[in-house]
């Protein structure tokens, strides 16, 4: 029996969503995400109805000091203060796909229309088959293009597209003493800034990038010690920290570990002589290698980033995630066409909670 044209429809939409949330991506020229599969595992929901998402983040002082008093001595008050409002636009993303009829005769597939009724012809009795195979390899790559697009943004800093969400580099900035975030400067507020160790940060008063070096037990793991330190001055329980680095970065990690030494419980006994070294761990947590940065010239770099529930977060709109539209066939065009759509935003709740480090 012959597909229905809501058939059709069906199988196309259940191909689409299949290659959207599995990622089942067998390609030669797809790589790993980590950190957009870092911030998709964690990601958060919001009602629409508003432009803008918005909370009030601040300092935890209100301005007040303790006075010394004696007796019927004059006592003062105060109004404490020092919250400010986040506010952040949610952006809209599509991307959309065609199949057209001609494709699908040349896979077996014939589309007849009658009217606004359209069925499909068996060929060979290959329909079933070839129906699934050309709409899978079409969503594989459907899924590939979103996945590549999205982890561009997340990385990004939202400045190319005004209508594009602003990722990572929107928060956490390699000069963290200019401009603001979320409608919230940085320059009156020094809690709303990220730990930085750059050569933009230095630029303006911060700490430089780090030069790495074996001696001393090591100058970038030392520094990245240090950072942590810094970091969790301000933690709290809801602090989850990941770390994403570029290739040079965790390269020049092993170097110094190599130079150094490490503690191990086996020793050599028992066991093959092996020179590699698989990526590192720093603080129990590890060294993610994310080949996004080193496509985006980031390969010196590694961020710290927060991904707990008052770190950074990747927000969809309540039911906006992954959705599907089927637009109808236009009376001129002998095509099908499928898309998805997505409504969202990043946010931060604290930001001196994460950080970014380069190394020369």
């Amino acid at each position: 029996m012959a597909f229905t044209a809501d058939e059709i429809a069906d199988i196309n939409n259940m191909a689409l969503e299949t290659n959207l949330n599995k990622g089942t991506i067998f390609k030669q020229d797809v790589a790993n995400k980590p950190m957009l599969a870092a911030f998709q595992a964690s990601a958060g929901q919001f009602p629409g109805g508003k432009e803008n998402v918005s909370f009030l983040v601040g300092s935890g002082y209100g301005g007040g000091t303790l006075s010394g008093y004696t007796g019927d001595d004059q006592l003062s008050h105060y109004n404490p203060t020092g919250s400010v409002r986040f506010r952040m636009p949610w952006k809209e993303h599509y991307l959309g796909m065609q199949v057209t009829m001609t494709e699908l005769k040349n896979d077996g597939i014939d589309v007849v229309e009658s009217g606004s009724d359209q069925r499909t012809r068996e060929m060979s009795g290959r329909e079933v088959q070839a129906l699934a195979n050309i709409l899978d390899e079409k969503h594989e790559r459907m899924g590939a293009d979103y996945n590549f697009s999205l982890d561009r943004l997340v990385h990004g800093d939202g400045s190319s597209d005004v209508k594009a969400l602003a990722g990572i580099q929107a928060f956490i900035l390699d000069n963290p003493f200019i401009g603001s975030t979320g409608g919230i400067s940085r320059v009156a507020n020094t809690w709303w800034r990220n730990d930085a160790m750059t050569a933009s940060a230095n630029g303006s008063g911060g700490l430089n990038k780090i030069t790495s070096s074996k001696d001393n037990g090591g100058a970038l793991i030392a520094a990245l010690d240090i950072a942590a330190r810094r970091r969790s001055k301000f933690a709290t329980g809801q602090t989850k920290t990941r770390y994403f680095a570029g290739s040079e970065f965790i390269d020049a990690y092993k170097s110094e570990l190599r130079a150094n030494g490490s503690y191990t419980q086996t020793g050599w006994r028992g066991a093959s002589p092996d020179g590699s070294m698989g990526n590192p761990s720093h603080g129990g947590l590890n060294l993610e290698w994310d080949p996004t940065m080193d496509d985006t010239s980031r390969s010196k770099f590694c961020y710290a980033i927060d991904m707990g529930k008052r770190g950074l977060r990747l927000m969809y709109m309540d039911g906006q995630k992954y959705k599907k539209h089927n637009p109808a066939r236009p009376y001129d065009r002998m095509v099908m066409y499928n898309g998805v759509s997505m409504t969202g935003l990043m946010v931060a709740r604290q930001l001196n909670t994460s950080g970014v480090y380069e190394i020369n």
